[in-house]
């Protein structure tokens, strides 16, 4: 990312000019000629030279490291949307934000609630299946028929012949290296955290086709993409699966919707209602 100078000075000072000193807590003093707090106010809560920081808002010096602008975002007082936008300006990706685990927050409980007319799931980037609607039980119960610690769609993917034998063949290659892809991807955004290390660890141990795809190093985010089931009792079901971001950086929001014209096998499968489909 290019640093966006100009840009970034700006921001600086109007951010600056926003603060008063008592809002990060120093003494007003007299004759005060300019509005918030001075360049010398900000450098020191900052723990930088003075000269530094004037440089910054003359759009002048070196691009700033990440440690010398979260130095920066807290002693402006940003918040994050605007803590993420002076890392853009200065040439830096933001911080990822933070993580929610396994918990769901009551919004995002709400809306798979009230999403009751397509199948609807909330997973972890790892793939950890967290909670899911009862048409999506309907069409991926087997994931839920298991230990908690193994309700993970991509251990089971590789791990279970059943699960796949739910899949269209001929989506099997595809699906195989889709979710190793996206697996590489949370795995390089979490920097190789221990939960990623055990996931891994696991997939290879199950299974050698995940060992193969994971030395390929094939890196793709899953946003959307068709699923091609196959169901004991209704045959085939086409569905498009949209990948929905959530507030927490970890947790997504797939949503399965049917193709035009084609969502009365919706309404079949809610009359067979939540099932295991792997027992």
């Amino acid at each position: 990312m290019t640093p966006k100078r100009p840009e970034l000075a700006d921001f600086l000072r109007r951010s600056r000019e926003r603060l008063t000193p008592r809002d990060v807590g120093l003494t007003e003093g007299p004759r005060r000629r300019t509005p918030g707090l001075r360049r010398e106010e900000v450098a020191a809560l900052a723990g930088m030279s003075a000269d530094y920081y004037m440089r910054l808002e003359q759009a002048r010096g070196p691009q700033p490291s990440v440690q010398v602008l979260a130095a920066l975002a807290g002693a402006l007082r940003l918040t994050e949307d605007e803590r993420d936008h002076l890392y853009v300006l200065a040439g830096h990706r933001p911080p990822e934000g933070a993580r929610a685990g396994g918990y769901l927050r009551p919004g995002l409980r709400y809306l798979l609630d009230r999403l009751d007319g397509v199948p609807v799931q909330v997973v972890s980037d790892l793939g950890d299946l967290l909670a899911q609607n009862d048409l999506a039980l309907a069409l991926f119960g087997c994931v839920c028929s298991v230990a908690e610690e193994d309700r993970n769609v991509v251990l089971r993917w590789f791990a279970d012949p059943v699960v796949r034998a739910h899949f269209a063949a001929e989506e099997h290659e595809e699906q195989s290296r889709q979710l190793v892809a996206d697996l590489r991807a949370a795995t390089a955004r979490r920097g190789g955290d221990a939960a990623s290390r055990s996931l891994v660890a696991r997939c290879r141990a199950a299974s050698t086709e995940f060992g193969a795809l994971w030395d390929r190093h094939e890196v793709a985010v899953r946003r959307s993409h068709p699923y091609r089931l196959v169901h004991p009792e209704l045959g085939r079901i086409d569905l498009d699966c949209e990948v929905l971001a959530t507030p927490a950086v970890d947790q997504r929001l797939r949503i399965f919707t049917p193709p035009p014209g084609r969502a009365a096998v919706l309404d079949e499968l809610r009359v067979l209602g939540p099932r295991h489909l792997c027992e």
